[in-house]
């Protein structure tokens, strides 16, 4: 069994024009930055890989995660967790709130693992506020914690650093490359900015 995400001759293309080609395997914490202008295909390369893809475009290759084939399951089957440009917090949930609709059933002391989830981002007793009374940075560690509440297998970025300040934006891009790595998840992002690729012991490729 191979540990990680395999993207295994990948091939996407809509009404018959090649949209993306990528050939891939992302070990246990390792970040794969998928580099490119908009309209180059990075997000639906993230659709195809979490099982939402549009039926308007064709996807070829298969998908593995630690040695298993996802390819053919639904996206609620294929343990893989993903964060967007905006938090997308549930406005009629406290920050707790959002925190437990993402941990799996069965799981015992739900309160002291959303606890100790928020102390592990330094957001120690922010669980009762309402998720609009929180700052960008804020929010954007509250969503990453919901998707690693989660248990995924692997994570996916689709430019969610985008909407934040240079400076916070490199203090939550490495707090969540730090949290992914500490879990040993494959790591793919998708982004335009330069500076996303340039963070030492990532991988950069272009998504044709």
């Amino acid at each position: 069994m191979t540990a990680g995400l395999t993207l295994d001759h990948i091939q996407i293309d809509r009404a018959g024009r090649p949209l993306v080609r990528v050939d891939a395997h992302v070990a246990p914490g390792e970040v794969l930055t998928v580099m490119g202008p908009s309209g180059s295909g990075k997000s639906t390369l993230l659709a195809a890989i979490i099982g939402s893809l549009d039926p308007a475009f064709t996807c070829r290759g298969r998908i593995w995660l630690d040695g298993r084939d996802v390819t053919a399951l639904p996206t609620r089957e294929r343990r893989i967790g993903i964060l967007f440009q905006d938090a997308l917090l549930f406005p009629h949930l406290s920050v707790a709130g959002n925190l437990a609709f993402a941990l799996p059933r069965g799981v015992s002391d739900r309160a002291g693992r959303i606890a100790a989830a928020l102390a592990q981002a330094g957001l120690d007793g922010i669980g009762p506020r309402d998720p609009a009374t929180l700052s960008g940075g804020e929010r954007a560690r509250v969503a990453l914690l919901r998707t690693l509440l989660a248990e995924p297998k692997a994570l996916l970025l689709d430019e969610p650093f985008s909407r934040l300040d240079a400076d916070r934006r490199a203090q939550i891009r490495a707090f969540t490359f730090d949290i992914a790595r500490a879990n040993h998840l494959p790591v793919v992002l998708v982004s335009h900015d330069p500076d996303d690729a340039n963070v030492s012991g990532m991988r950069t490729i272009s998504p044709i």
